[in-house]
């Protein structure tokens, strides 16, 4: 690193520890605060509140980050939605939402960033002076050997400043912005009629009827498999009981038959 290059170093590292010490403190000019809620409500219509919820969000200037939407079974459905809303509006919105049916869970979040947000904001400005002292440096520069070693240091600058930036956008967008995190569920759908928990004669003779057909199918399964074995070994005894028998009329045919008495 040249003479130059390291005095602006000196220069600027100081420059910026005065600009934080003289950063305003965080309730001077606002606190910037990240907030977040996860909220569980259980409606009559999945796909209508969710429908309610996108309206409402978008009528406060918020958007709907994502949004999914899955049938449970025949006759449910279930949504789950990320919500991004205004900080301002952003307890009109949840009481909106909350409202849409039967809470089943809530919990909220709130994060103090001020610092950090200021910290950014001193740090982005003792960068972007940075920048513009290399600059002049290179303007200035005259030997070659300076001019690489500047623009090599004017590169590692930008993007430390590059990424600065890209902080303070992410500070902006979630302390402007609070994010809501909504699942919406159907109830389980009501008996018809509550005696129908006591099993009752029919309900017994279709279970003996349908665990009947079970067995019954089952045996037709087995009988099934084992069929080619049971025709082969009914074939084996055939063979088998035919040989014996040829066997026996070979033996009794040979036999030495008795002489006859004078």
């Amino acid at each position: 690193m040249t003479p130059c290059a390291r005095t602006s170093r000196k220069r600027e590292g100081a420059k910026g520890a005065e600009q934080r010490q003289k950063a305003p403190k965080p309730g001077a000019a606002g606190a910037h605060v990240i907030r977040t809620t996860e909220l569980s409500v259980e409606v009559e219509s999945a796909s209508k509140a969710a429908a309610a919820a996108r309206s409402t969000v978008e009528a406060s200037g918020g958007l709907v980050a994502t949004e999914t939407t899955e049938r449970i079974d025949d006759r449910h459905e279930a949504s789950h939605l990320v919500l991004r809303v205004p900080q301002d509006r952003y307890q009109e919105v949840l009481g909106r939402l909350a409202g849409s049916g039967k809470v089943l869970s809530r919990s909220s979040n709130a994060k103090d960033v001020t610092d950090q947000v200021v910290d950014v904001e001193s740090r982005i400005a003792t960068q972007r002076a940075s920048v513009a002292r290399v600059r002049e440096l290179m303007e200035k520069a005259e030997k070659l050997s300076d001019v690489v070693t500047l623009e090599g240091e004017l590169s590692s600058r930008q993007a430390d400043l590059e990424s600065l930036l890209a902080q303070q956008a992410s500070l902006k967008d979630r302390t402007s912005l609070a994010t809501v995190t909504l699942d919406l569920t159907e109830p389980d759908a009501p008996r018809t009629n509550g005696k129908d928990d006591d099993p009752g004669f029919l309900d017994a003779l279709g279970g003996g009827w349908d665990a009947f057909v079970t067995m019954f199918r089952w045996i037709a399964v087995a009988l099934g498999a084992s069929a080619p074995f049971l025709v082969t070994a009914a074939l084996a005894l055939v063979v088998w009981r035919t040989v014996r028998a040829r066997r026996t009329a070979r033996t009794a045919a040979e036999a030495p038959r008795p002489e006859a008495e004078p």
